[in-house]
């Protein structure tokens, strides 16, 4: 389980192809903090750490992790958002996110405003993932709150520390995201469904 507050941003410093599966390592600064089995959410998606070397560690994404979110994407250099698992009995600052990405969504539009920033998003519609005004998203591991919702896009407003210190910053028109839509919304969605 995680919060979907950003702790640190780490850099890619090595792709490696095995197989189907992909092994990734990353630069960060809380590499001497982490434990051989420990998960790490990485954009938002949670990976095992599976080795240790200095300020570097390294994690495996097998094929289906490839094809529903868009860590098969990352190049060497590339920023990536991290967050370690929460801590049973540590205040809850974000949502409850699970490190599971239901889908990828693009970014359809950067607006500044005033000393902030809206970005827009739009997602496949056939999976039935729910957004609502004042609900939680979670982003590249990033627990946002939605301004608008529509069938297949919302938006979120984002200030400037959350700009300078995750990887939004960095989006712009056409940026592919991965996605978690809040675990009760989905539950709620679900039943509906059913009771229909």
């Amino acid at each position: 389980m995680f919060t979907g507050i950003i702790e640190t941003l780490g850099k890619i410093t090595k792709l490696e192809q095995e197989g189907s599966n992909l092994h990734i390592s990353v630069n960060s600064a809380i590499t001497e903090e982490l434990k051989i089995d420990q998960s790490v959410a990485h954009n938002g998606v949670c990976l095992t750490v599976v080795s240790l070397d200095g300020n570097t560690y390294t994690v495996t994404a097998i094929e289906e992790t490839l094809q529903k979110t868009s860590i098969g994407n990352l190049a060497v250099g590339d920023k990536v958002n991290l967050e370690r698992a929460m801590i049973l009995g540590s205040r809850l600052d974000g949502h409850i996110v699970q490190g599971h990405v239901d889908q990828t969504g693009v970014c359809t539009s950067v607006t500044e405003k005033d000393g902030s920033w809206i970005f827009s998003f739009e997602y496949d519609e056939s999976t039935n993932n729910p957004t609502i005004e004042k609900g939680s998203i979670t982003i590249d591991g990033t627990s946002l709150t939605v301004v608008n919702s529509g069938k297949n896009s919302f938006s979120v407003a984002i200030i400037p520390y959350t700009y300078e210190n995750t990887r939004f910053g960095s989006y712009r028109k056409g940026t592919v995201v991965n996605l978690e839509f809040d675990v009760i919304g989905k539950y709620v969605a679900k039943l509906m469904q059913k009771s229909t």
